[in-house]
C-alpha cells in the first residue's frame, strides 16, 4: 500500500515538474517572439462604412502602434484599446495576440441614427443612445432635428423615437427632419409632398403615425401630396388638415 502510494506520489511530481517546465519554456519563447502580422476586422462594417481597417491601420501607423516587429511579451494589448477607442468612429475595440505571433484586432464603430441640430450644438445620436462628436468628412444620411433639443431629450426620447422609426421602412425612408416647438409638441417633415406634419406629444406617436399612415393612403394618395401645407394629429381619432393657400 505505502508503495503504491510512494509510485503515485512520484508520478504527481514528475508531471507537476513536467508541466510547470513546459509552461516556463513557453513563456521563454513567447517573450522572445515577435508580432509577425496584424489582423484587423471591423465587426459592423457597413457598405458605405466610413472607417474600415485600413483607417483603423492608418491610425495604429500614425500613433506608433503598430505592433507588427515588436516583442508580444511587450505589446500592450489594453494600451492599442484605449487609443483605438479614443477615435470618434470607435465604440468598441478589442486587441489579443495569438500563439503563432500574430495580433488581432476587432472594432465596433458606432453607428449615428439621428443628427442634432439645436442650441448652438451639432452632434450625432449613435445607436445606443449615446452623444456622438461629428467626425471630420463625415455626413451619415439620418434625420436630423432641430428646435428646442436638449441633449437629455435627444438621448432619451428622439432617441427611441427615430429607433422606432428606423424599424419601419415606410417611415424610416419618409421622415427627413423633426423639429421639437418649445412645448415640446414635435412636428415632421416629410421627404415627399410640401407639407409639416405637427406629430403632437412624442408619446402618443405609435397612434398618430398609425392614424397618418392611413390617412396617407386613403387621403393623400386621391386629392394629392402637395394640396395641405399641414397636417394635424394631435386630436384624438382626428387628421386636421390646413389647405395651401395660393
Amino acid at each position: 500500500m505505502l508503495k503504491k502510494i510512494a509510485i503515485g506520489f512520484v508520478l504527481l511530481s514528475l508531471t507537476t515538474y513536467l508541466l510547470g517546465s513546459v509552461i516556463f519554456l513557453s513563456r521563454r519563447a513567447t517573450g522572445r517572439q515577435k508580432c509577425s502580422a496584424v489582423q484587423v476586422e471591423v465587426l459592423n462594417k457597413t457598405a458605405d462604412a466610413h472607417f474600415d481597417e485600413k483607417d483603423v491601420l492608418a491610425f495604429l501607423n500614425e500613433n506608433q502602434l503598430n505592433p507588427v516587429g515588436k516583442s508580444l511579451a511587450k505589446i500592450q494589448a489594453g494600451a492599442i484599446e484605449a487609443a483605438l477607442e479614443t477615435e470618434v468612429l470607435v465604440q468598441n475595440a478589442e486587441v489579443y495576440k495569438t500563439v503563432g505571433g500574430t495580433v488581432k484586432i476587432n472594432v465596433t464603430m458606432r453607428t449615428p441614427v439621428l443628427r442634432v441640430i439645436a442650441n448652438g450644438k451639432n452632434y450625432y445620436i449613435d445607436d445606443v443612445g449615446a452623444v456622438m462628436p461629428i467626425p471630420a468628412d463625415f455626413a451619415a444620411l439620418v434625420p436630423v432635428a432641430t428646435g428646442n433639443v436638449s441633449e437629455a431629450f435627444a438621448m432619451q426620447e428622439l432617441y427611441k423615437f427615430v429607433v422606432s422609426l428606423q424599424g419601419d421602412s415606410f417611415w424610416d425612408d419618409l421622415i427627413e427632419q423633426i423639429h421639437v416647438l418649445p412645448n415640446l409638441d414635435i412636428e415632421l417633415v416629410p421627404k415627399v409632398g410640401d407639407h409639416i406634419i405637427l406629430l403632437g406629444k412624442i408619446a402618443d406617436y405609435p397612434e398618430n403615425l398609425s392614424k397618418l399612415q392611413l390617412f396617407y393612403e386613403k387621403g393623400l394618395n386621391k386629392v394629392g401630396w402637395d394640396r395641405y401645407s399641414m397636417i394635424n394629429l394631435k386630436y384624438k381619432n382626428q387628421v386636421v388638415c390646413t389647405k395651401k393657400t395660393i
